[in-house]
């Protein structure tokens, strides 16, 4: 899942200062929103829409490569280190769409040599069948929506997809990507521990490279917001699972980078390692949202949301809803944010580099944060203890 969804489009009063401007622009990368599912998922909460009456493919991809053209004044020389298609289900793109779409990024953008590109997919026989052609295409680092391998706990979730489908597509994954990841969920109605469990035994016997494992959040303005389902676990029993899955995966030969993300050596997702160390990317395509630094400072966009309307306004040349500057009282936040997801943190130079802002502005917080046991002391590093990783919202609070 892509981490441009867990960073917030904050709305400020307009006469807050604008950011200051930085040394150097960090690095860079591009993210590519496909708005479309073949259902929408009760818990999600993404720029998501079920499919009625077909999918206008070939009027939004081109609008996506508008997009990117309209774009390139803002990021003009420099070289895109990542690029993840997300969604909504892009798997659904016809592998020779896809192909083209990333010809024309391409041919528009300076790419890495060695530049990660990752596709979200499902587990869907037709989607599956694709793999070996999406890898063709150029993608190098494939999503699975697994979620679970058990028929019930899909069935509670409403996924559409049954575990044999799922483990199909995760025996196909490793056939054709060196790099895949696999998301799972935990805290489904009615699992236990020993289900949990069990799901990630499943995903290992798969050797992927990567695992994100999420609990199952009941978010605002979705039908399980609205309606939970029966039989969610208590907190005791979710937190007895978290601490199951880490150290099985410990055991197992993963490194817990991130808040919900495992990997193998030198398997990390570099696209979410920009956005948690605060780095700049460009969002295209219907509800994505941008984060770019310039000399005028750090921007935040949002295109325009509905798919309808983002088409509507790339023929105009309009893809922009909402553009603003992050002010000097929000960056502190903006960049913890992101940073104190990270397990192992970062350098604390990382603070200044990436805003502007020099770390004395919150020297007194961070104080505090230690003292609280919250931070660990290594004044070098910006990095949460294991009580500031259990308890991050607390920590978080900090910097507002």
């Amino acid at each position: 899942m892509s981490s441009s969804r867990i960073i917030p489009l904050v709305t400020r009063p307009a006469s807050l200062p604008e950011s200051p401007a930085l040394a150097a622009p960090p690095p860079l990368a591009l993210y590519v929103h496909f708005p479309w599912c073949v259902q929408k998922c009760p818990y999600c909460d993404f720029n998501s829409h079920a499919v009625r009456g077909g999918i206008p493919e070939a009027d939004y991809l081109a609008a996506l490569v508008a997009d990117v053209e309209a774009a390139l004044p803002q990021v003009w020389g420099r070289r895109v280190q990542s690029i993840f298609i997300g969604g909504g289900t892009p798997s659904l793109i016809s592998p020779d769409r896809l192909n083209r779409l990333l010809e024309d990024i391409r041919s528009r953008l300076m790419l890495a040599g060695d530049c990660e590109i990752t596709l979200e997919a499902n587990p869907g026989t037709v989607e599956a069948s694709h793999f070996p052609e999406f890898r063709a295409a150029g993608v190098t680092r494939l999503s699975l929506g697994i979620q679970s391998f058990d028929d019930a706990m899909l069935a509670r979730i409403g996924r559409i997809h049954g575990g044999a489908e799922a483990r199909r597509a995760a025996e196909l994954a490793g056939q054709h990507f060196e790099t895949f990841n696999l998301d799972l969920m935990y805290a489904l109605p009615e699992q236990s521990l020993e289900a949990a469990l069990a799901d990630v035994e499943t995903a290992l016997s798969f050797s992927p490279p990567h695992l994100s494992c999420y609990h199952l959040t009941m978010e605002p303005n979705t039908a399980f917001g609205a309606h939970p389902p029966a039989g969610l676990p208590d907190e005791d029993v979710s937190a007895d699972m978290q601490e199951a899955i880490e150290a099985r995966l410990a055991a197992a030969g993963f490194q817990h980078y991130e808040t919900s993300a495992f990997a193998r050596n030198g398997h990390r997702c570099r696209h979410n390692l920009n956005y948690w160390r605060f780095g700049d990317y460009l969002g295209v395509g219907a509800g994505a949202h941008g984060k770019l630094s310039s000399h005028t400072g750090i921007a935040r966009e949002m295109r325009h949301k509905h798919p309808n309307a983002y088409m509507e306004g790339a023929a105009r040349g309009d893809f922009v809803q909402e553009r603003r500057g992050v002010s000097v009282a929000e960056l502190p936040f903006e960049f913890m944010m992101n940073a104190l997801r990270l397990t192992e943190g970062v350098p604390t130079s990382l603070f200044e580099e990436r805003t502007g802002v020099p770390l004395a502005a919150v020297e007194a917080k961070l104080v505090a944060a230690r003292r609280d046991g919250l931070l660990e002391a290594d004044a070098a590093q910006l990095k949460p203890t294991l009580k500031g990783q259990r308890f991050l919202n607390e920590l978080l609070e900090r910097f507002l």
